[in-house]
């Protein structure tokens, strides 16, 4: 694509960079009061079954998604024109689902403006090694990757270390305004979950909100992550890093169910929003749908995007992710090449 297209192709999508202030007020009361509703039924349920309140609590969680991705585009300044409207839905919708709101948005916008590049990766952004990478890592290293990518540690403890560690504490280095917030935002979870704990007791409290925090955080992680790592991913070095390659080739289409789609904030139109971050969730679709170029980026499905579980290195060779299995084969044929290079 030249520089001209490219530079058109944003401009196309740029235009829907408009929040609209109704629209948004809108999605607040369709998201946050559902969601206070559906918990304070889960509590009521637990006197008559338990798997109805662990049922609801999936529903619930599912808002939780929903919040997070208003709290994302607050963290953006595209749900509101107001950088202090931004700011202060932000940080409430931040308590709600235990982000810190200055913190993420520092890492998240350092993850739009280094994504698919291999030389600055490590800022909010999952792991990712390459296969020559892997070759050369001692054993512990490539033990400590193995863990990171493994499900059951990704999508499984992920949560719990995202939410108690991560997001509770500032960073080395983090300026006045970015600690004050995440002091802020961690006094007013311990606050509410105090008051609750008081109002309906611990047990109950656990019992609602753990599930819902953890199947939310699965679930967040899993968006992040398949949207990111599919087979024929765009990643480059720093001197053929494209950022509008990175946007359309380096991000996939999550096509979902449409209750998916409106549960998950339209956040499937990834390939959108990382071509212009401040279009606001509920413009993504209608950008996709206005812009030809953008439908031929990569389209996944549920069931095509199971595959990327087995998604684990990427190869710079053949510019695709492998699975470790796979990986042995290439390190092996490699051996033997560099041996008959050594012997010659």
């Amino acid at each position: 694509m030249s520089i001209q297209k490219q530079t058109n192709l944003k401009k196309r999508v740029a235009a829907f960079a408009k929040p609209d202030k109704k629209a948004s007020i809108l999605q607040l009361i369709n998201t946050i009061l559902p969601f206070l509703l559906i918990w304070f039924l889960a509590y009521q349920s637990l006197s008559v079954s338990i798997w109805l309140t662990l049922a609801l609590g999936v529903v619930a969680s599912g808002f939780v998604v929903r919040i997070f991705i208003i709290f994302h585009d607050c963290t953006h300044g595209s749900f509101f024109k107001n950088p202090k409207a931004n700011r202060i839905v932000g940080t409430v919708t931040g308590v709600m689902t235990l982000f810190a709101f200055e913190k993420w948005k520092r890492s998240h916008a350092i993850h739009h403006a280094t994504s698919s590049n291999l030389d600055k990766r490590g800022t909010g952004d999952v792991w990712v090694m390459t296969v020559d990478e892997y070759a050369d890592a001692s054993f512990w290293g490539r033990l400590v990757y193995r863990l990171y990518r493994n499900p059951i540690v990704m999508f499984g403890l992920g949560p719990f270390y995202l939410f108690l560690i991560s997001n509770r504490f500032n960073r080395k280095g983090a300026k006045r305004k970015e600690r004050l917030n995440t002091y802020v935002i961690n006094a007013s979870v311990a606050a509410i979950y105090g008051l609750l704990i008081w109002a309906i007791g611990w047990q109950a409290f656990l019992i609602i909100q753990m599930p819902i925090i953890f199947i939310a955080g699965s679930l967040g992680i899993w968006l992040f992550y398949v949207q990111h790592q599919f087979e024929d991913s765009y990643f480059e070095n720093e001197d053929e890093w494209d950022f509008v390659k990175a946007a359309v080739d380096g991000s996939s289409y999550y096509k979902l169910p449409k209750i998916m789609q409106w549960m998950t904030g339209s956040i499937g139109f990834h390939h959108v929003h990382h071509l212009s971050p401040r279009v606001p969730n509920y413009h993504l679709e209608k950008a996709h749908e206005s812009t030809p170029p953008l439908k031929k980026a990569t389209t996944i499905t549920l069931a095509s995007s199971l595959k990327s579980i087995r998604f684990r290195l990427y190869d710079e060779a053949s510019k695709s992710f492998v699975s470790f299995k796979e990986v042995k084969g290439l390190l092996r044929k490699r051996k033997q090449v560099n041996s008959r290079l050594q012997e010659n």
